[in-house]
């Protein structure tokens, strides 16, 4: 299940998510927490969903389809962080993963200042993984993270909230990206090639999808981390050319290659 906003512009939050979850070979559920007017440009509105109807939504499909996994991206308010952490601690999914979106790619904020702090004492602590980039780490920790040792040492003061694994993503690193998974006693790390390209809108939501997919399959975490990395790597490199600014992923990139592919 994934509990996040909608993307009318389809690439990324609900719409990714449920693609990537397709590609995994997953039945993906999911519960709107806000309807977002956006594209590859610029988010020029967003609606939320009022929390009592996102705690409906997630109770409605746990009661009778269940979730072997849940994913959390956009939740946009103190309230909303609140109410989702509160049916989650209640129905203890067996995995769950936490995306900390606080900021679109176009410069958008997508995460009210006063939601910060409920996020950090009520939703993290439940998390299996929480998969800040640099900037929300920034945001969490509360200093400047550039460079694999000061994420490393974020990854350790973002465990003392609580989580079982934290996974800090260098995709705004220099030079080739390199994200730092801490379990509270080891770290490990995953690397890529920096893929040249301006096509990564979604890129978060999807690596997080991609882990709760690879949990919900049995993986452990860094089993799904290193799957879903090298998917993530797939995606961006088959990315197709849709749109004029930060453009999406090719979510299925398995099957026939649909638009025109800018990796191909």
């Amino acid at each position: 299940m994934t509990i996040a906003g909608s993307d009318s512009g389809g690439g990324a939050g609900i719409q990714a998510d449920l693609r990537v979850f397709a590609a995994f070979g997953v039945f993906g559920t999911s519960a709107i927490t806000a309807l977002t007017a956006q594209n590859t440009q610029e988010v020029r509105g967003v609606f939320p969903v009022d929390p009592a109807f996102i705690r409906l939504q997630i109770e409605t499909v746990l009661d009778d389809i269940g979730a072997d996994a849940v994913k959390t991206g956009m939740l946009g308010s103190a309230p909303v962080v609140r109410e989702v952490a509160a049916v989650l601690r209640e129905r203890r999914p067996p995995a769950l993963v936490v995306d900390p979106v606080m900021v679109a790619a176009t410069g958008a904020r997508l995460l009210e200042p006063d939601a910060e702090e409920a996020l950090k004492t009520e939703l993290i602590p439940l998390a299996d993984v929480v998969t800040p980039n640099l900037d929300e780490t920034e945001v969490l920790v509360g200093y400047s993270v550039r460079d694999v040792e000061t994420m490393k040492k974020a990854a350790q003061d973002l465990h003392r909230f609580g989580c079982r694994y934290v996974l800090v993503k260098g995709g705004h690193l220099e030079g080739d990206p390199v994200d730092v998974l801490y379990d509270g006693t080891d770290f490990e790390y995953f690397h890529a090639e920096r893929i040249p390209t301006r096509n990564t809108h979604g890129s978060g939501c999807t690596y997080a999808s991609a882990i709760a997919a690879g949990l919900a399959t049995g993986l452990t975490v860094p089993e799904a981390v290193r799957q879903a990395k090298g998917y993530l790597h797939e995606a961006i490199r088959l990315a197709p050319d849709i749109g004029r600014g930060n453009r999406p992923l090719q979510h299925l990139p398995t099957l026939v290659p649909w638009g025109q592919q800018s990796g191909s």
